[in-house]
């Protein structure tokens, strides 16, 4: 298994790839919250890490009081970690879910979300798995739930058949940043202009390879 303590490292170099997709991720997430519609913001953060999207947008953001956010992580130091950032930023409605985010159990209190981050996941599972979870993520949502995710466009390419698959799937497409680093990182948005598939409690979307 792969050490994701030590994978959140690069975090700490503001040059690494990593570092720059983030930013994009956090920019991204920015746009949407602000133009949400007023009242609670339901958001679902899978496979979350150590939370530092959502932590480096919503301590200065307007809507921060209105962001009732979830994050999964199996990880226990990478939650404990994003739990002490949360209280430090006096983050109210932040809550960390040591869980299996491939489960969709994990989710059952906190759908349907307005604003789903499936950040990290795509480049760690097999292509079956991917589309798997593309074609069935809108059971976590409504109709108007936006969805941020990110892929490598290294060989072979997945991102213009993740981008048919959403579109398949009720999707529209609100941005794709093509990042030209070595990782080739990309970071999507769609938004569902379909309805949502009813939510499968016991559902599986995918399986980490690594």
């Amino acid at each position: 298994m792969r050490d994701y303590q030590a994978w959140h490292k690069p975090y700490d170099d503001p040059q690494s790839p990593l570092s720059q997709r983030l930013k994009v991720v956090q920019l991204r997430l920015g746009e949407l919250l602000t133009a949400a519609s007023p009242g609670p913001i339901r958001v679902i953060s899978m496979c979350a890490g150590q939370g530092r999207d959502l932590l480096g947008v919503l301590p200065s953001h307007p809507r921060r009081a209105d962001v009732r956010a979830a994050l999964v992580e199996i990880d226990h130091a990478n939650a404990g970690w994003a739990r002490e950032a949360a209280a430090q930023a006096g983050l109210n409605h932040f809550e960390m879910i040591e869980a299996d985010a491939a489960i969709s159990d994990a989710y059952t209190p906190y759908v349907p979300a307005d604003i789903i981050l499936a950040c990290g996941i795509f480049g760690n599972i097999s292509d079956a798995d991917l589309e798997r979870t593309v074609r069935s993520i809108s059971m976590l949502g409504h109709t108007g739930t936006a969805v941020i995710w990110t892929r490598h466009r290294l060989d072979p390419d997945l991102t213009p058949s993740i981008r048919r698959w959403f579109a398949e799937s009720g999707f529209a497409e609100s941005s794709f940043d093509a990042l030209e680093n070595e990782n080739k990182y990309s970071v999507g948005v769609v938004r569902l202009v379909g309805p949502s598939r009813p939510y499968q409690p016991g559902f599986r979307f995918f399986t980490f390879t690594r």
